[in-house]
């Protein structure tokens, strides 16, 4: 009887090299790979077959990157204005084409292998230079200028869902003048700025004004991704906000197409709720200032119209205002959510209101917000002339105190306790108290400065403790600190104007795309490596104009050049980054990512009515283009006149 066969068993027998059988042919060794393919399992067969496919498509990928880079090493030193074949890399979705050139593709390589690698640029260590401490650079920026110049004003940043380009009327080349490079270009610009900077601004202004026009015509704001628009008060809000940047900047057209729709559809009569703070700044505020730049009593009845309509939101047991309004039923209300309002916004709405008073000779308009600062002169809860952020409308009492910032929600108080003197004739000692007071409080409780480079910063107080946190918000306060010094308040404002202003720009320049997030926060340890850190939820952009508001001070009140080049600097990423080929110009969300900015698909109204007319008077040398000595502006840029001081 044999045994059974034992499972597992193989029996091998190996056969002579004399007997000629052996075979080591291609053929045998295949059969034989073959079968060990064979003896392995699915999911390792699916795995080496999933990473050969990938290889291959790879090298597919690459094969003509890697072409292209070497025509790129043998053609370096030629020009870049030759016939050469231009290969822009391909967006994802293609609203609308392109018609200017693009950068051949070795350039864009480059450009997205250094902004993927470079983090923020570490500023050099600074030197104590006699007249200027605050020209400061960012290490590796000399050195990315030279890479940057051939490519900073042509090509465009394709995004899924958007096209975003840059027009090369930016570069301001003369007429008649033949086309340099852009590195020439920028020279030239350098050495007489103001004429080609100024139309840059009136070309930027004309492209936003583009999409408003064919996508949110009469509407409140563009959203020039989607070529739609957004409602939030259902009054023309951008339009309105416009209304006299067009008039400064010469934009003659467009204000009276504005003007038309301002006579025959706008109207106040509307059941619909709006914000007092942002109404009374945006569109009472533009319409007082549109009546005084052009004399036009449309605009001062359309004003008369809207200020009353607004009066109900004082009706409150301690006259705070409620924050919303419903100016076709005339109530008022506060938040579903709280019976608090923002310190900012009730002490934030006193300009428009005391010149409305002046204008109709209708004293309950004055009556009405004097009554608030009064009040809140009067208030405990402040730290050394700092208030909270919140007001109750019941009983008149600050509330979630212990939080002091000059950031959201308390930032414009700060500036209105200036303005407000400014504008009354310098009479009204109380507000200056409080504002030199204020001054003194930042000066001892919120400025620090931040490591390893020592940039001045105004961080925030959290109940007793200092936290290195800086809203772009702040960047109000280099400006209204150049304005009080040149109002004969102490020089040391104007000292720490400069150096507040030097931290505002490094906000810009240290972010991949040049663009400033909303919040940074200031490192303060020793042995750090950058003085600027960003939340991930931080790290957006609004189109915000604080800081190109503040360089425009500093540059009336000081001829430095520096800050007309900073501002320079600025609106060349807002071109490059945040506008649409359609029209108009989007808020982003990732300033840190100048491969894929994404887009927030919204145009502010004040990018149109603060950001892009502070750079404008920023680039202009006409020191009574809007003076400073005659005027005031509200916290939406619009120009107030200072009241005559009497005999």
């Amino acid at each position: 009887m044999h045994p059974g066969s034992r499972q597992g068993y193989v029996s091998i027998s190996f056969v002579g090299q004399g007997s000629g059988n052996y075979n080591n042919s291609k053929q045998w060794r295949r059969q034989s790979c073959w079968r060990k393919w064979k003896q392995l399992s699915r999911l390792q067969r699916s795995l080496i077959l999933f990473t050969l496919v990938l290889l291959f498509i790879c090298g597919i990928a690459s094969y003509p990157t890697v072409t292209e880079q070497f025509r790129g090493l043998t053609d370096g030193e030629q020009d870049t204005d030759t016939n050469s074949v231009l290969r822009p890399i391909t967006p994802h979705v293609l609203p609308e084409p392109v018609k200017q050139g693009h950068p051949s593709l070795p350039e864009q390589l480059s450009q997205r292998k250094l902004s993927n690698k470079r983090g923020p640029p570490v500023l050099q260590n600074r030197l104590q230079r006699n007249g200027n401490t605050s020209d400061t650079a960012v290490e590796d920026k000399a050195a990315d200028n030279k890479k940057k110049k051939n490519r900073e004003e042509e090509g465009f940043v394709s995004w899924r869902g958007a096209v975003i380009d840059t027009d090369k009327a930016t570069e301001s080349i003369k007429d008649g003048e033949k086309e340099d490079s852009p590195a020439k270009q920028e020279v030239k610009l350098s050495k007489e700025p103001e004429a080609g900077w100024l139309k840059a601004v009136q070309e930027a202004f004309r492209h936003a004004w583009k999409g408003y026009k064919d996508f949110a015509w009469g509407h409140d704001e563009l959203r020039p991704i989607s070529k739609s628009y957004n409602e939030w008060f259902g009054l023309g809000l951008t339009l309105i906000d416009a209304l006299d940047t067009m008039w400064i900047l010469g934009l003659k057209e467009e204000f009276e197409e504005a003007k038309a729709w301002v006579a025959t559809e706008l109207t106040f009569n509307k059941n619909v709720d709006v914000n007092l703070f942002e109404s009374t700044i945006r569109i009472l505020g533009g319409l007082l200032s549109t009546y005084h730049l052009t004399g036009d009593t449309l605009f001062l009845d359309r004003a008369k119209d809207i200020g009353s309509r607004l009066m109900p939101a004082f009706n409150t047991p301690s006259r705070i205002p409620y924050s919303d309004v419903n100016i076709g039923k005339g109530t008022a209300h506060p938040p579903r959510w709280t019976s608090d309002s923002t310190v900012a916004e009730v002490t934030s709405i006193q300009l428009e209101f005391k010149e409305l008073s002046r204008l109709t000779q209708e004293p309950q308009y004055e009556a009405a917000v004097a009554e608030i600062m009064n009040h809140v002169h009067k208030l405990d809860g402040k730290v050394d002339g700092l208030v909270p952020m919140f007001i109750n409308t019941n009983n008149g009492q600050f509330t979630h105190q212990g939080i002091y910032t000059l950031g959201a929600r308390a930032d414009s108080y700060y500036e209105y306790l200036l303005k407000q003197w400014i504008q009354g004739g310098k009479k009204d000692n109380q507000l200056l108290e409080d504002y030199l007071q204020a001054i003194e409080g930042v000066k001892k409780n919120l400025l620090q400065k931040s490591s390893p480079n020592g940039l001045t910063f105004v961080g925030e107080l959290s109940h007793g403790q200092f936290s290195p946190k800086m809203d772009h918000l702040v960047c109000f306060l280099p400006g209204t600190l150049a304005l009080g010094a040149h109002n004969g308040l102490p020089a040391d404002h104007m000292d720490l104007a400069k150096q507040l202003m030097e931290t505002c720009y490094q906000m810009y320049v240290q972010m991949e795309t040049g663009l400033s997030p909303e919040i940074v926060h200031f490192n303060m340890h020793q042995g750090s490596t950058r003085d600027i850190d960003v939340k991930l939820a931080d790290r957006h952009n609004l189109l915000r104009p604080e800081t190109v508001e503040s360089l425009f001070y500093l540059y009336r009140f000081t001829k430095d050049r520096k800050y007309q080049d900073w501002g320079w600097e600025i609106l060349q990423k807002f071109n490059k980054y945040t506008k649409v080929s359609s029209g108009g110009y989007t808020s982003i969300n990732n300033v840190r990512d100048p491969d894929y900015p994404s887009p927030r698909d919204k145009m502010e109204s004040f990018f149109l009515g603060e950001t892009l007319k502070y750079l404008y008077l920023l680039f202009s040398d006409d020191p009574n283009l809007i003076s400073l000595d005659q005027y005031v502006f509200n916290t939406e840029a619009h120009p107030l006149p200072i009241w005559p001081s009497a005999a």
